[in-house]
C-alpha cells in the first residue's frame, strides 16, 4: 500500500468534449497519472492517451444510469490513493462547474491527502462558441446565466425564473428531458419569438445543433435524442447561428403563401 505521502489526486476538467479541448496541464496530469478514475462523457480518444499500464476506472453518472454514487466515488478516490499513489479524477467540462468538486476535495483532504485542481474549459461557454453562438454582443447581450434546469427534487431552480425576466443568455445543462417544460415557464416572460439552441454532442464529430423559437420548439423535440445530453441556448445571440437566419427566411417565406 502507497503511504499517504506518496498519495496526492489531481481532479482535471477535461473539457467540453473534444479530445483536444484539454489543456495542456490536463495533459500533463494525465502522464503522471497512476490511477484514473473518469466521468462520462469523456472521449475514448482522450483515453487512449493514458498509458497501457495505468489502471483506468469508470465512474460516470448518467441519467438513471450511474455506476457510482457520489458517496462512493469518494470513498473510491481515496483507496485508489492509497493503493496507487496519485490518482487523476478526469470530469467533462470545468470540475468546478456542476461537477461536485467540492464534495470530493473535502471528503480525500479529510484523510490528509492533498488536492490539485487543472481547471477545464467549460462546456457552458465553448459548446455554443463552437456553433458560433456568443455568450455576449454588444448591443444584444450584455451577461450571460448558466444553470441546470431544475434542483435535486426535480422542481425548477428559481435562477430559471430569475433569468428569464432578465436579458441576459440563458444556457441550461442537463435539461434536454424537461425541454418543453423549460420553454413554457420562459415563454411566461420572454416573447415566442425568442431564438432557442439545442446542441448535442458538443464539439464532436457527431455535433449537432437545431435552431428554433419559443413558439417553434416542436421542430428541436422532432430531431433530439432526449436519452442524450444537450445545451440549451436561450437568447437573442443564438439568431447569430446561420441556419436561424434560413429558418426565419423560411419563416418568412412561408407565411406569405
Amino acid at each position: 500500500m502507497t503511504s499517504t505521502k506518496n498519495s496526492r489526486v489531481t481532479l482535471v476538467g477535461a473539457g467540453p468534449g473534444g479530445p483536444d479541448l484539454i489543456t495542456v496541464r490536463g495533459l500533463n496530469a494525465l502522464e503522471t497519472a497512476d490511477v484514473v478514475l473518469y466521468d462520462a462523457l469523456i472521449s475514448p480518444a482522450l483515453l487512449s492517451c493514458i498509458a497501457d499500464n495505468i489502471p483506468i476506472i469508470y465512474v460516470g453518472k448518467r441519467c438513471n444510469q450511474h455506476a457510482f454514487t457520489q458517496d462512493n466515488i469518494n470513498i473510491l478516490i481515496v483507496e485508489k490513493a492509497f493503493e496507487y499513489g496519485h490518482v487523476v479524477r478526469l470530469k467533462g467540462g470545468d470540475p468546478f462547474v456542476f461537477g461536485r468538486a467540492n464534495e470530493e476535495i473535502d471528503y480525500v483532504e479529510s484523510f490528509g491527502i492533498p488536492v490539485s485542481v487543472v481547471p477545464g474549459v467549460s462546456s457552458a461557454i465553448a459548446v455554443p462558441s463552437g456553433q458560433g453562438i456568443p455568450m455576449t454582443r454588444r448591443g444584444v447581450s450584455s451577461s450571460f446565466w448558466v444553470m441546470t434546469a431544475t434542483k435535486r427534487d426535480g422542481s425548477f431552480s428559481e435562477d430559471l425564473q430569475h433569468a428569464s425576466l432578465s436579458s441576459a443568455t440563458m444556457v441550461i445543462l442537463m435539461g434536454v428531458r424537461k425541454l418543453r417544460e423549460i420553454v413554457l415557464e420562459v415563454s411566461k416572460y420572454r416573447g415566442s419569438n425568442t431564438p432557442i439552441a439545442m446542441i448535442q454532442n458538443g464539439t464532436m464529430e457527431n455535433e449537432s445543433c437545431i435552431t428554433a423559437t419559443l413558439a417553434d420548439i416542436d421542430k428541436i423535440l422532432l430531431n433530439i435524442d432526449k436519452t442524450k445530453p444537450g445545451i440549451i441556448v436561450i437568447g437573442d445571440v443564438v439568431a447569430e447561428h446561420p441556419s436561424f437566419f434560413q429558418e426565419q427566411v423560411q419563416r418568412v417565406l412561408h407565411s406569405g403563401l
